[in-house]
């Protein structure tokens, strides 16, 4: 009796382990493994913006063409070898889509999407890491106190010489 209801109980755990991964968007990692490259959804798994979602494509195609682009772009670089092998890296560079660039990333608040003050070790722009710090939610991050720290100050006398 006990064996049949921990069956039944894990039949439906599982089956609800599976509607619920289900619902999981392919941003999760199922998208190629980004790993840490890949910004967090915020709410309702929508994007805070949609340059957000330009900025997640850009950094997909970075991830995936990105060395490539750049073995291409050192021969293409590389002033030693023949002007045809040259010729042809710059022809296979300018074939590849623009976005998979380096320099077309710019480094954006994973929480709103703002593109000045990052912070670059959080990755949040300067206004939520504030909240965020206030809060005591950033690891390793302590309010600056300088001034009156709760001992009374002691006011020295100016002697004044004539």
């Amino acid at each position: 009796m006990a064996a049949t209801a921990c069956v039944s109980l894990l039949r439906a755990g599982k089956s609800l382990l599976a509607s619920s991964l289900a619902v999981i968007p392919k941003s999760c990692g199922q998208c190629g493994g980004l790993g840490s490259v890949m910004a967090q959804q915020v709410r309702y798994r929508t994007w805070p913006c949609h340059i957000m979602v330009r900025d997640l494509k850009r950094r997909r195609l970075v991830k995936q063409m990105g060395p490539e682009r750049l073995r291409i772009n050192s021969l293409r670089k590389n002033s030693i070898i023949p002007k045809e092998l040259q010729e042809l890296a710059d022809k296979q560079i300018s074939d590849m889509p623009k976005d998979s660039s380096m320099v077309r990333l710019h480094p954006r608040c994973v929480v709103t999407s703002r593109p000045r003050g990052v912070l670059l070790r959080w990755r949040l722009s300067r206004i939520t890491w504030r909240m965020e710090a206030d809060y005591n939610l950033l690891s390793g991050v302590t309010r600056a106190c300088w001034g009156f720290t709760g001992y009374p100050r002691k006011i020295k006398k100016m002697r004044i010489k004539w």
